[in-house]
């Protein structure tokens, strides 16, 4: 999935800011600071986003930050979201994977106290180019 860019309005509060991101539905947060704000709204797509492919098998499209409707004391901040960073940093669920190997591989691989997930997860990151 290619990067993301959402346009997020921006309250400033009594103590720090509101947020809202009109292109998901009840995506909201806030922050004490401005850069708290906007962690916690990038927290908040990937939240909102991973609920909305698994309900809805779709990522809400961005729209441009200029056609979001805002009152005079709001402001729209684009925030960078990448789903798949998202994904590494916060969905470490173990997932259990059947697969089959030849029989002399096993053998080879046991007797040499390989670690088939490790393995495997190294492999499946060589071969998506995914880089941590």
């Amino acid at each position: 999935m290619k990067k993301l860019f959402y346009p997020a309005v921006f309250q400033k509060e009594e103590i720090g800011y509101s947020v809202y991101v009109p292109d998901i539905p009840g995506c909201n947060t806030q922050g004490d600071t401005l850069e708290e704000a906007y962690e916690m709204a990038f927290d908040a797509i990937g939240i909102c986003v991973a609920e909305e492919i698994e309900t809805k098998g779709a990522v809400p499209t961005p729209s441009s930050p200029e056609t979001i409707d805002h009152c005079e004391d709001e402001f729209v901040v684009l925030i960078d979201f990448d789903f798949d960073e998202y994904c590494r940093k916060y969905d470490n669920r173990a997932v259990k994977k059947t697969l089959t190997i030849p029989a002399w591989l096993n053998t080879m691989a046991e007797k040499s106290n390989i670690n088939f997930s490790l393995i495997l997860q190294d492999a499946l990151k060589t071969k998506l180019n995914l880089h941590q």
